[in-house]
């Protein structure tokens, strides 16, 4: 028996990088996937139905089961439809995988409007939506006695972790993913849903269209490529197994390296039992400023 034998997976962004591999690895699992592609280019412009259908192709030539899908993720309407065909198709939803993205890179002083709301639509719309019209089918399966552990995994990354200059639309989605991720684990758990969130460090259309990084990713031969998008999909499959057991949880992959990511905590602290000047909160905070605790 494999790890995800019969589970029924959506994968958001499927057609190509992470996605795809994701894709793949789960139906070498046993999983049921809906291969979701709107086919749009890096920043999110066009659409194309072949990437998608191109690896549920795959799939099935493989022997697996999967099925194309081209709606839109950051789209109310279109988020719905992809889980009701996701049910309709396979009778049931088990797994949703948030991986779909764009980037628009600018620095603060020159980002549009535009630029600013389609990143943000994408990634953190495009994470809800879909997240949202599980979340309503596995509570309503609870409630009718036909509850089943339910995985969600979502797709953050280290330059919103991190906060990458240059990508503070991607980022501030990025980091907000992984917060999302937390509450969803919290208002989930009582309908046997478990919430965790990656960020992957791969070789992928995104990560090559930022200067310099097409020369330190290219694979080297006798070497192990630690850039291949495929090393990530383990640890997603390994969130979305049905006694998986951690639920609220950011991981960092990259190559055979996988870490646990701290949340926001607590730090230095300065406290008194009245209220601050300027002047005392200035004395108070000026070893922390000078890196000293």
């Amino acid at each position: 028996m494999t790890s995800l034998d019969g589970r029924v997976a959506i994968i958001t962004g499927a057609g190509r990088g992470l996605g795809r591999e994701h894709a793949l690895f789960f139906a070498d699992e046993g999983a049921k996937v809906v291969v979701n592609d709107l086919g749009g280019d890096n920043d999110g412009a066009g659409s194309d139905q072949l990437p998608a259908e191109e690896v549920a192709a795959e799939i099935r030539a493989r022997g697996g089961q999967a099925i194309a899908n081209t709606d839109n993720v950051a789209d109310w309407e279109g988020a719905q439809s992809l889980v009701d065909a996701t049910i309709s198709s396979f009778g049931g939803l088990d797994i949703l995988v948030n991986n779909a993205g764009i980037l628009r890179d600018r620095v603060i002083v020159n980002m549009t409007e535009e630029e600013w709301d389609t990143v943000i639509a994408v990634h953190l719309r495009g994470h809800f939506a879909p997240s949202r019209w599980a979340a309503t089918y596995w509570r309503q399966e609870h409630k009718s006695g036909r509850g089943r552990p339910r995985n969600l995994v979502h797709t953050s990354s280290t330059s919103g972790l991190f906060a990458n200059p240059g990508q503070s639309n991607y980022g501030a989605a990025k980091s907000a993913i992984a917060t999302f991720s937390q509450i969803a684990a919290k208002e989930l758990s009582r309908y046997d849903v478990v919430s965790n969130c990656i960020a992957p460090g791969a070789r992928t259309r995104l990560t090559l269209a930022t200067p310099g990084l097409e020369e330190i990713m290219t694979p080297r031969e006798g070497v192990f490529d630690e850039w291949d998008p495929a090393n990530i999909s383990p640890l997603v499959a390994y969130l979305s197994t049905a006694d998986c057991p951690f639920t609220g949880e950011t991981f960092f992959a990259q190559g055979g390296v996988v870490k646990r990511v701290r949340s926001w905590e607590m730090g230095d602290t300065v406290e008194q039992s009245s209220t601050w000047s300027v002047e005392a909160l200035a004395k108070a905070l000026a070893p922390l400023a000078d890196g000293d605790s």
